[in-house]
C-alpha cells in the first residue's frame, strides 16, 4: 500500500538544453519517475522563448515570457536545474533566464539543486554554482552534482549507472531537506 504525501513540495525543473531529446531532459524524466509521491515536478518548457536580457525591459512589467518564468519560480518551493555544458560554459538560454531574475530576486534564498550532465561539464558546473551563489540561491554542496559522460549513464528515461542513480537520489533528497528547513 502506498501512502500519498499530503502536500508534495512543488519543484520547478529547468533543463539548460533546449533540445527535445537531450540527455538532461531524459535525466529530468528519470528523476520525476524516482520521486512521484514526494515532489510535484513542473518541467519549465519556455526557456527558448525568454527574450534576450535587456535592463531597459527589466521593470515591474517585464515581457510576458519573463513574467511567466518569474511566477513559476515564485510558486515553487524549490528549483532543480539540469544542464549540459556548451563550449566550456553555461548554455546561453539558461544564463539568459537566470539574468532576468537578478533584480527581481526569485532565486534569493530559494532551495536549488544543480545537476550538470554533460561530456565533461566542469567549467559550466563551476560557473553555474558561482552564479547561483551570487544571486543568493540556497544551494548546499549536497545539492550539487556533476555527471560527466552523461549519455553513457542515462538512457530511455532511466538512469542506468548505479553510482549515478545513488548520487542523483542524494541530491534530490538534499533538495527536499533544504526545502523542509526553510
Amino acid at each position: 500500500m502506498k501512502c500519498k504525501v499530503r502536500d508534495p513540495k512543488k519543484i520547478i525543473v529547468i533543463s539548460g538544453s533546449t533540445r527535445k531529446n537531450s540527455s538532461n531532459l531524459i535525466l529530468i524524466r528519470a528523476i520525476c519517475e524516482l520521486f512521484p509521491d514526494k515532489f510535484d515536478f513542473n518541467i519549465f518548457e519556455g526557456l527558448a522563448n525568454i527574450p534576450h536580457f535587456n535592463p531597459d525591459l527589466d521593470t515591474d512589467h517585464p515581457p510576458q515570457n519573463v513574467a511567466d518564468f518569474r511566477n513559476q519560480l515564485n510558486e515553487s518551493d524549490g528549483v532543480l536545474i539540469c544542464s549540459p555544458e556548451y563550449a566550456m560554459g553555461v548554455p546561453g538560454t539558461l544564463k539568459n533566464a537566470i539574468d532576468w531574475t537578478v533584480s527581481s530576486l526569485e532565486f534569493s534564498h530559494k532551495p536549488v539543486a544543480l545537476i550538470t550532465a554533460s561530456t565533461a561539464g566542469q567549467a559550466a558546473h563551476a560557473s553555474l554554482i558561482g552564479t547561483l551563489k551570487i544571486i543568493e540561491a540556497d544551494i548546499p554542496e549536497s545539492s550539487q552534482l556533476l555527471i560527466s559522460f552523461a549519455q553513457t549513464k542515462v538512457k530511455g528515461d532511466k538512469i542506468i549507472d548505479e553510482d549515478t542513480l545513488e548520487q542523483v537520489k542524494t541530491v534530490i533528497n538534499s533538495l527536499g531537506r533544504t526545502i523542509a528547513a526553510g
